[in-house]
């Protein structure tokens, strides 16, 4: 079965730092985009940052210069560096990846469990 296992969130001042980590477990044959989305309360859900198969990074304008994703493709793992946080940064943030499967030969798109970010004034 596979999952994406996000981990990392948590209470924060404003000006901290967060690291949050979405592990990917199964029969995984290829990984090609991974991203992290979040959601404010009342609000809808809305792409961070998204990393492609060859690195290419993309980032929504109100995290750019704060947040970093990367990963390790060694260990199915993507990361999302958080520093500079604000308030306007608290919601859950979602892992979301497109995965190939064994024995399946084309990709499906899974999503995390999620991991509650809160940023305090």
């Amino acid at each position: 079965q596979v999952q994406l296992v996000e981990s990392g969130g948590g209470l924060v001042q404003a000006g901290g730092s967060l690291r949050l980590s979405c592990a990917a477990s199964g029969s995984i044959r290829s990984i090609n985009d991974m991203a992290w989305y979040r959601q404010a309360p009342g609000k809808q859900r809305e792409l961070v940052a998204g990393i492609s198969s060859g690195g290419t990074t993309n980032y929504v304008d109100s995290v750019k210069g704060r947040f970093t994703i990367s990963i390790d493709n060694a260990k199915n793992t993507v990361f999302l560096q958080m520093n500079s946080l604000k308030p306007e940064d608290t919601g859950v943030y979602y892992c979301n990846a497109d995965l190939k499967v064994f024995p399946d030969s084309w990709y499906v798109n899974y999503w995390g469990q999620g991991t509650q970010v809160t940023v305090s004034s």
